[in-house]
């Protein structure tokens, strides 16, 4: 065990993007102020709120600093805060979310002992209505398929990371053209360039299903989850193995969101996907036909 005063090699900035959570905000920022090891910087980002009410908990937070911003998103939201924070490394925490208190000592304690390591994430816990529920194996967290699996679905949960700022150097931030999905989009990115390390344990407590959620209130997930892909495509330097496994995902996913489409009799949207999906076919034709000759 690393002795509690390593955190001092370790300087952690908290990024909290927020919007309208002033109900849950203060449950986030508790759970920050209770860490084992002390936390340096706390930002807060009011993503445009509309019920006014973050801005009254800086009398009971005085070393948090609060930003505010037009709604642009939490892609934006994290953004700034990631630009104005002071420390190099970076823990991301939503507001409707909380960490067990040993969190950051158990990543700082993983990092001591890989140095190598320039992120850790960690297992996490699902509330719903005041229950816990179970996770569904195909979130499963371990290094085995990490970057294959997660093509599929988010896997990597925000609030559970703690990253170094050359991280965000290396690969961007996050991609605020992604109304939804840019944590996919971001660890995708992220584990093409990094290996990230696993605390297996649930330090992270998620309290889930309200009803504003974009996840929950947002059709069709796949759209974002090509579009980033698509993207991610066009990076040079990426092996033809991962190339390969990304055309491959891009044309599961249209050939569902064409099906999903013409049920709908939404057909302009059909023909559209299934242009993506030629294109990608043709694509990883050509790559394999390469990789052949």
């Amino acid at each position: 065990m690393v002795d509690p005063s390593g955190a001092d090699n370790f300087p952690v900035s908290v990024i909290i993007p927020t919007h309208n959570r002033a109900e849950y905000l203060p449950h986030a920022l508790d759970s920050v102020y209770s860490q084992t090891c002390p936390v340096v910087e706390v930002i807060v980002v009011d993503d445009g709120s509309t019920d006014h009410n973050v801005g009254k908990l800086s009398s009971t937070y005085p070393s948090v600093q609060f930003l505010r911003q037009e709604n642009h998103g939490v892609s934006s939201a994290r953004n700034l805060g990631i630009v104005k924070a002071s420390h190099p490394w970076i823990a991301l925490l939503d507001s409707d979310d909380r960490w067990a208190p040993q969190k950051l000592q158990r990543q700082i304690n993983h990092l001591s002992l890989n140095p190598s390591l320039r992120a850790v994430h960690t297992g996490e816990k699902w509330i719903r209505n005041g229950q816990q529920v179970n996770i569904p194996a195909t979130l499963d967290k371990s290094e085995d398929r990490l970057w294959e699996r997660s093509l599929e679905k988010c896997i990597i949960c925000p609030s559970s990371v703690l990253l170094h700022q050359s991280v965000f150097e290396k690969i961007g931030n996050f991609d605020h053209s992604l109304p939804i999905c840019e944590d996919y989009d971001f660890w995708l990115r992220l584990l093409l360039t990094h290996k990230i390390g696993l605390i297996d344990e649930p330090l992270v407590h998620k309290y889930g299903g309200h009803p504003d959620q974009l996840s929950m209130s947002t059709w069709g997930l796949d759209r974002f989850r090509v579009q980033s892909l698509e993207k991610i495509s066009t990076f040079k330097n990426i092996s033809p193995r991962h190339r390969a496994q990304i055309y491959e995902t891009i044309i599961r996913k249209t050939d569902l969101l064409v099906k999903g489409f013409i049920k709908h009799k939404k057909h302009q949207e059909a023909h559209r996907y299934q242009a993506l999906k030629e294109q990608a076919t043709e694509e990883l034709s050509i790559l394999n036909e390469s990789i052949v000759s």
